[in-house]
C-alpha cells in the first residue's frame, strides 16, 4: 500500500460565510456546522467556538480531538465505517488540514475526560494547545442515557471533520509525505540484515464508554489483528472512549500516531518494520489471556526479531500490558514498552498495577499524579465545574477565580503513551 498524505498548513481559523481554506486560513460557515450536528435528535443544543494558539482560552470537559481530512484519490473515505463506506484505507492520497482539529465538549458523559488550555502552563502540557480548533459545544436532550450521549458526540466530532475537510479537497497541499508498506512477504524479505520489528498497538476496549473503533466495530468484539501502518494513519482507528485524559488516544492521536511515524521513519535504515498488530484490552482474566495468546502467536507468525507495544489507559490494562510483554519475550521476541506512570502525587508509589521481571524496557511518558494549578482563563468553552469530578481532580478543583488545582491527569494528551506529548525525562 502506499499512501500520500498532501498537508495543508492551516495557521489560523475564522468564521466566514462559506466553509474554505484560503491562504493558510480555514474559514468556517458556522451555521452549516450547526446544521450537521443538529440532525442528530440526540443532541438538543450545539454551538461552535474557535479556540487560537496562545488565545486566554479554556475547553473543558474535552471529549475527543479530531484532524479534518479528505479522501482524494485511492479507495475509501475518512472514517470508513462511520462516516465512508466500510471501505480498506490506506493507500491513494489524503489531504489534511494540518494545524486545525475538532474538538467536542459539553455536559459531561463520563468523569474521564478534560482539559485544554489555549495559554499559560496548561498548555505546555497538551499538543491541542498548538492547533487552530473548531469546538463543538453539544448539549443532550434531556435522560439521554450515557452511552446514547457518547455516540451523539464521537459522531457529530467525526462528521464535522469530514466536513471541515472538504474545504481542502481542491487545495494544492503544502509538502506531500509518501508512505509505503509491502504485503507481508515481501516486506519481511526487502530488508534481510536488519532486525524485524512489529508494533503492537494496544486499544482501549474494557467496556461501556471504554471503547475504540476499528472500521467502525468496537474492538472489545474481535480478535488481535494484522492492519497496515498506513491504514491506521488514514482514519481506520477512531477514539469512542472516556478514559483519563491524560493518556487517552484521541481520534487525532490515532491519525497521527509517532509510533508509527517514527518506524517509518527509520524503516530500511535501523531495521525492517514489517507491519502493526492491533489488540484489544479487556476485563475479565480469561479475555485477557486469549488475546495476549493471539497477539504473541500472530507476531511470532511474523517472524520478528523485536516488538513495541503501546498501552492506552492505566490500572486495569496494565495487566494486559505486562501480559503480551511476558509472552512475547518468552518466545524470544525483544520487547520494549510504552507506558505512562501513576505513581502517586509524590511519585513514591508503584507506577504500574502490574510487574515482571521481563519487562525490563520500559519508556514513560510522565506521572500522571503529579499536581498543577492552572490559572483562570478569560474565556471557557464548556463546563468548567466538571473539574470538580473528572479523573485527576477533586471536590474543591475549581477555585473561586476560575483556577484550577489538580493531577496533570485532567490534562487532555499530557502523558499519552504513543509518545505524542511534551514531557521529557532527566537525570537527577
Amino acid at each position: 500500500m502506499r499512501l500520500e498524505l498532501g498537508k495543508i498548513r492551516i495557521k489560523d481559523v475564522q468564521f466566514g460565510s462559506e466553509t474554505r481554506v484560503g491562504q493558510g486560513v480555514l474559514y468556517v460557515d458556522r451555521a452549516a456546522v450547526e446544521g450537521i450536528v443538529g440532525e442528530d435528535e440526540r443532541i438538543a443544543s450545539v454551538s461552535v467556538e474557535l479556540a487560537r494558539p496562545g488565545e486566554e482560552v479554556r475547553i473543558t470537559p474535552v471529549k475527543d480531538v479530531i484532524e479534518p481530512r479528505v479522501k482524494v484519490a485511492g479507495p475509501g473515505g475518512v472514517f470508513p465505517g462511520m462516516v465512508s463506506k466500510v471501505d480498506t484505507v490506506g493507500e491513494g492520497r489524503t489531504h489534511v488540514l494540518a494545524g486545525a482539529a475538532v474538538v467536542t465538549t459539553g455536559k459531561i458523559v463520563g468523569f474521564q475526560e478534560g482539559i485544554i488550555d489555549m495559554t499559560g502552563p496548561g498548555a505546555e502540557y497538551t499538543p491541542f494547545s498548538r492547533l487552530n480548533n473548531v469546538v463543538l459545544v453539544c448539549e443532550p436532550v434531556a435522560g439521554l442515557p450515557q452511552h446514547e450521549h457518547e455516540a451523539a458526540i464521537r459522531m457529530a466530532g467525526l462528521k464535522v471533520a469530514a466536513y471541515l475537510g472538504e474545504a481542502g479537497r481542491d487545495v494544492e497541499p503544502d509538502e506531500v509525505d509518501a508512505y509505503e508498506c509491502l504485503p507481508l512477504l515481501a516486506q519481511a524479505a526487502a530488508y534481510p540484515d536488519l532486525p524485524k520489528v512489529v508494533y503492537v498497538y494496544m486499544l482501549q476496549s474494557q467496556g461501556l464508554m471504554h471503547d475504540t473503533y476499528v472500521y467502525g466495530v468496537d474492538a472489545k468484539r474481535s480478535l488481535p489483528t494484522l492492519i497496515y501502518p498506513t491504514e491506521v494513519m488514514d482514519g481506520a482507528i477512531v477514539s469512542g472512549n472516556c478514559v483519563s485524559a491524560c493518556d487517552k488516544n484521541t481520534t487525532y492521536h490515532h491519525q497521527n500516531s509517532p509510533v508509527i511515524h517514527d518506524l517509518l521513519a527509520r524503516h530500511g535504515r535501523d531495521f525492517n518494520f514489517i507491519g502493526v498488530v492491533i489488540t484489544n484490552e479487556n476485563v475479565t482474566l480469561a479475555d485477557k489471556e486469549r488475546s495476549s495468546n493471539y497477539t504473541a502467536k500472530l507476531v511470532e507468525m511474523m517472524g520478528a526479531d523485536g516488538a513495541i507495544v503501546s498501552e492506552e489507559g492505566f490500572g486495569n490494562p496494565d495487566a494486559d500490558l505486562i501480559m503480551n510483554c511476558t509472552k512475547l519475550e518468552k518466545k524470544g521476541i525483544r520487547t520494549v514498552l510504552v507506558t505512562d506512570e501513576y505513581a502517586g502525587q509524590d511519585g513514591a508509589s508503584q507506577s504500574l498495577a502490574d510487574a515482571n521481571p521481563l519487562a525490563d524496557a520500559v519508556v514513560t511518558a510522565g506521572n500522571a499524579n503529579e499536581v498543577i494549578t492552572l490559572p483562570p482563563m478569560k474565556k471557557v468553552i464548556g463546563h468548567p465545574e466538571a473539574a470538580n469530578v473528572i479523573a485527576g481532580g477533586w471536590d474543591g478543583s475549581l477555585a473561586a477565580d476560575g483556577s484550577i488545582a489538580a493531577e496533570i491527569q485532567v490534562i487532555t494528551g499530557c502523558t499519552n503513551e504513543l509518545g505524542f506529548s511534551h514531557l521529557s525525562a532527566r537525570e537527577i
